[in-house]
């Protein structure tokens, strides 16, 4: 199993449009074999900060994923909200942070 986190800054005043954005994404992405879970965080004390937690069965179904079509959508859509992003992919061997 692995973790992908991503910690999103955004542009200020982004958040509504950038969610409303994501649902989309999410949407399918959860309905993807082997995507195990997939969360939402907004932070409580910045209205700029929204953290993505994903679950995956393996390194293989992730990369399946960042294929499809609903995926590619959010990625075209997401610098228009985000000025900054961490991600950070979590294996039981190693962290890689892109």
């Amino acid at each position: 199993m692995i973790f992908v986190i991503s910690t999103v800054n955004l542009k200020s005043g982004a958040r509504e449009a950038c969610l409303a954005a994501a649902r989309p994404c999410i949407a399918g992405t959860v309905k993807e074999d082997g995507c195990l879970s997939y969360d939402v965080h907004v932070s409580v004390t910045d209205p700029d900060k929204i953290v993505f937690v994903e679950r995956w069965e393996s390194r293989a179904h992730l990369d399946a994923h960042m294929k499809t079509p609903h995926f590619l959508v959010w990625r075209e859509q997401a610098p228009q909200f985000i000025a900054s992003r961490r991600v950070e992919i979590i294996t039981p061997q190693d962290v890689a942070i892109l």
